[in-house]
């Protein structure tokens, strides 16, 4: 009566509103059902208890008893690792946005992130994770892992995640991030020459790449220079979509830095962080057909 009788709503309140409304929660109950927001470490266990928003959004009628400490969370966070239920997670929230006719499948664009990782050495291992690398961007020298996804060019919802560490260059895993239905894939110019590599070259679609800055600058102020230089400039308009789940899950959801040690717990937890960005992107159709009443 407290919380529901209050005149304010936070933008928590807001956002967990929306959210509730357009999530499938029928389709996803049996992997998360009475564990919403339980996903991270101690702090997260004060939040939980200090926020009458998630305390709300999380206080389900359980079947059983359980409790909101560490431990619980360290357990359930092993048990969606070991039996992979965060891609399943992803897929079914993906296979939800497509029945709604969000995924057009005929386009996808390609890119790549770097999420940081503690490059310290002073922990029990005294050791920096094995499973990270280090790689150069510019001048400057990064330790940590790639976030690899593949987006429908149409929608800009992300349907493919893959991990890797810092090293592995993103045209190696151009290939791996197509779903298989694109008659057109659009990567920047990091994907030089990627048609020619021998994994694609029979898949049927078009490479669009884009063009190396000092190459467009040396594009002649002719007609064809002019017009390579509208060509160009659609396509970027198109690879733009692509940054936008990477805003979603490095600035609003502030994923900058690997949590947990090794690549498969950090793929689990970017699969869980892309398929809540996807979410968020298509918040506002969704939002409009549920208030059309054909959600």
């Amino acid at each position: 009566m407290e919380y529901t009788a209050r005149k304010k709503q936070t933008r928590r309140d807001r956002f967990l509103n929306e959210i509730e409304v357009i999530t499938p929660w029928t389709e996803l109950e049996k992997y998360v059902v009475q564990q919403c927001f339980r996903l991270s470490d101690e702090w997260i266990e004060d939040a939980l208890y200090d926020s009458q928003a998630i305390r709300r959004f999380v206080d389900v009628d359980l079947s059983c008893e359980t409790t909101l400490d560490a431990t619980t969370l360290l357990n359930f966070r092993h048990l969606l690792e070991t039996h992979q239920l965060t891609e399943s997670v992803f897929n079914t929230t993906n296979a939800h946005l497509a029945e709604k006719g969000l995924f057009l499948r005929e386009g996808t664009i390609v890119d790549a992130t770097l999420i940081a990782a503690a490059p310290s050495t002073k922990n029990k291992d005294e050791k920096r994770d094995g499973e990270m690398h280090q790689t150069r961007k510019g001048n400057q020298w990064h330790f940590g892992m790639e976030a690899h996804i593949g987006v429908d060019a149409q929608s800009g919802l992300v349907h493919t995640v893959i991990g890797t560490a810092a090293n592995v260059h993103d045209i190696t895993q151009a290939q791996v991030l197509l779903h298989g239905g694109e008659i057109d894939v659009f990567g920047d110019a990091g994907y030089p020459g990627v048609e020619k590599r021998e994994e694609n070259l029979a898949l049927p679609v078009t490479w669009h790449v884009a063009m190396r800055p000092g190459k467009r600058k040396a594009l002649p102020n002719m007609t064809e220079g002019e017009l390579l230089k509208k060509i160009e400039h659609t396509q970027a308009s198109i690879r733009a979509k692509v940054e936008h789940p990477f805003h979603v899950v490095k600035n609003l959801f502030r994923h900058r830095k690997a949590r947990y040690k090794g690549l498969a717990k950090n793929t689990a937890q970017l699969l869980s962080l892309f398929g809540l960005a996807n979410l968020m992107l298509a918040r506002r159709w969704l939002l409009s057909v549920h208030t059309q009443g054909a959600f």
